[in-house]
């Protein structure tokens, strides 16, 4: 790409162009690789047996294929800042728009603030002397200023790149996610090597139980490859080729867990997997013999942390930005930095949830990854019918990439998709045996997300019909009432 193309910046909007097709992939796929594997995969494996918690990812990444081909047609024909707001408004009306784009900026907040208490929780492992100070106690777990304002200064370091620009936070994101890459590489060799068959057994543990106990953890882990639409208007690429950087970041997502998985599994019997915190990193530990390349993987979740924190950070942002523009939610989320053309308002109030999060101790990893999870559910849902109902309504809509073809195959895929995420939606509510417990305090963060999200949305001028123009229309009543 030449330097004129990499600092052309949208007419509409002013976003800078500075992002190639290694960017957009790395961004999607490093949001899909946080902190979670270093720590929930020992969870996974106790939970469902390595086959099963294999099985578990593998259907769970099938849905997110599923998922990802209908987001690659939509961002293909929509390639604007906001991603499901687009979407949404143009299938369903700003109402729909707003609950659904509030819905899954609440996941990636939740994203956001589980890498800010997973730093210092990582940093302990490597510095053990590092609590000083004991401030209170949540949930049985000490928090200790030391220890938290590890994960706010953090916060504060990935905020300040994120306003810097787009390219700043591309380039950190394209150094790091290389180095996991290596980082599973080394893990995938160790456990060819080092590790023994015997000790994947048993392949199934948990029943039906423990494996929908690890399916409904994948959408909290997948969540990311939606990061990619939400930057639609700072990628340099053909909207076809952006569509299938979404698919393309699915793929490797699911090959990067099922290598951790199973190769974790060689490492060591299922009977020790309780006695140790970090699994991963001590998987490696014991396949070499040598604590150095423990500390290595750890080093890899903290790769893995500033990546997923990164891309969500770039993700919600956008999101909020682009309701603001639309006026569904304050116009303050809306400004745009003077001078390096990124929504420094939006990216200012989500560093502050980060930065505070470490706070309320290491208990909020789960209540926190919990909270995010069916809320991202619900606007991949909406999403997957938004694509049905822009089908049906609009068959003459400009689709640089139509999934399927011209027959109906691609209509099926959208009715797969809206299917299995109505599906895994349901497993999240306590009305069967299987279904995933969630704890209150989780409850009580995804309840209050989208309460807040409801009052935004009865509060939206009525009498403005879903379509093109549905935006336009939605921003003039809204300076109708304003007085402007």
């Amino acid at each position: 790409m030449s330097q004129s193309q990499s600092t052309t910046t949208d007419r509409d909007h002013g976003f800078v162009k500075a992002l190639g097709s290694i960017d957009a992939l790395f961004i999607g796929f490093g949001a899909m690789i946080g902190f979670g594997w270093v720590v929930l995969t020992g969870e996974w494996l106790s939970g469902a047996g390595t086959m099963g918690a294999i099985l578990a990812f593998v259907v769970g990444g099938i849905i997110m294929c599923f998922v990802g081909t209908v987001y690659s047609e939509l961002v293909a024909a929509m390639p604007h800042a906001g991603g499901e707001h687009n979407y949404l408004i143009r299938a369903m009306g700003p109402q729909v728009s707003l609950f659904g784009s509030w819905a899954i900026t609440g996941g990636y907040i939740s994203v956001v603030m589980f890498e800010a208490v997973a730093v210092p929780k990582t940093a302990l492992y490597l510095f053990p002397n590092l609590e000083f100070v004991k401030l209170w106690t949540i949930a049985d777990f000490d928090v200790y200023l030391t220890w938290a304002l590890v994960g706010t200064v953090t916060a504060i370091i990935i905020s300040w790149i994120n306003i810097r620009g787009v390219k700043v936070a591309s380039l950190v994101q394209t150094f790091v996610v290389s180095f996991l890459i290596i980082v599973a590489l080394m893990l995938l060799a160790g456990g060819l090597v080092g590790g023994e068959a015997a000790n994947a057994e048993p392949l199934f543990t948990g029943g039906g139980s423990g494996f929908i106990a690890v399916v409904a953890v994948v959408p909290f882990l997948f969540v990311g490859f939606d990061v990619i639409p939400q930057s639609a208007e700072e990628i340099n690429l053909p909207p076809a080729k952006i569509g299938k950087l979404v698919v393309a970041s699915v793929f490797m997502a699911i090959a990067f867990y099922v290598i951790i998985i199973w190769m974790t599994s060689l490492a060591m019997p299922a009977s020790e997997l309780a006695a140790h915190d970090l699994v991963t990193a001590d998987a490696l530990t014991a396949m070499f013999n040598s604590a150095i390349w423990g500390k290595l993987v750890i080093a890899g979740g903290l790769a893995g942390i500033i990546t997923s924190w990164n891309a969500f950070l770039m993700g919600s942002s956008r999101l909020m930005w682009a309701m603001a523009v639309a006026g569904m939610i304050p116009a303050w989320f809306g400004k745009l930095h003077p001078r390096y053309r990124t929504p420094v308002n939006s990216i200012l109030f989500i560093g502050a949830l980060s930065a505070l999060a470490p706070f309320l101790g290491s208990a909020a990893l789960g209540w926190i990854v919990d909270a995010g999870s069916p809320a991202i559910v619900i606007a991949y849902f909406l999403v997957s019918v938004a694509f049905l109902v822009l089908r049906k309504r609009e068959p003459a809509m400009d689709r640089p990439l139509r999934i399927g073809g011209k027959g109906n195959s691609g209509f099926a895929i959208g009715v797969i998709s809206a299917g299995l995420t109505l599906i895994l939606f349901v497993l999240y509510l306590p009305i069967t045996p299987v279904s995933a417990q969630l704890a209150w305090q989780s409850w009580a963060m995804f309840g209050l997300w989208l309460i807040i999200g409801i009052v935004f949305m009865f509060r939206l001028p009525r009498g403005v019909k879903a379509g093109p123009n549905a935006e336009n229309e939605l921003l003039a009543k809204v300076k109708a009432l304003r007085g402007k």
